[in-house]
């Protein structure tokens, strides 16, 4: 995960003058926070903290961007931060997917009787989420397959083919970071 959003980050910085600010910005934090996740303990604080800053990253991603050569590419990251965002929203609701809190979470469940509720997972907000994290990153996929027919015209070569590289990284960093949750 860490490898694909280094691999992204670079070739978007790489690509510099054929990428608007709004999407450096969204490829550098969607980068910052795979790595982070590969770094940090997930917890339900730092899911939620990720979960934020990859929000306001996607809709900074679209600023000013309609009707330019680059707005289906800005868009197309601001879709994987969205996604990125709602796979740390589903990790914030179940504890934040490590066997500590895995472990914690039954324990304090067994403790307080079959009655007991878990938080927002046991009403179903956690499996709504995994569903729009499924469809997201299945959306994104379908995206880049798309985007391949769509990248010569608008682009140089050199800069198409490193486009390319950002974009399938994106999508596979997106899908490992939403299985690995």
């Amino acid at each position: 995960m860490a490898l694909a959003a280094v691999v992204s980050a670079a070739a978007c910085l790489a690509a510099w003058r054929d990428v608007p600010w709004q999407g450096r910005q969204s490829a550098l934090v969607m980068a910052g926070a795979m790595v982070a996740l590969a770094v940090v303990e997930r917890g339900a604080v730092t899911a939620l903290a990720l979960g934020l800053v990859l929000l306001l990253s996607a809709m900074l991603g679209t600023v000013g961007v309609r009707g330019t050569p680059a707005a289906a590419a800005c868009c197309h990251r601001a879709l994987a931060s969205l996604v990125m965002a709602i796979c740390a929203f589903e990790g914030a609701t179940s504890g934040g997917g490590t066997a500590a809190g895995t472990a914690a979470r039954s324990a304090a469940a067994s403790a307080a009787g079959s009655a007991a509720h878990g938080g927002h997972g046991s009403h179903g907000f956690s499996g709504v989420l995994s569903v729009l994290a499924i469809i997201g990153v299945v959306t994104v996929v379908l995206w880049t397959i798309v985007s391949e027919w769509d990248l010569a015209p608008a682009h140089r070569r050199r800069a198409a083919r490193v486009l390319r590289v950002e974009s399938w990284a994106m999508a596979a960093g997106v899908g490992v970071m939403c299985l690995g949750w």
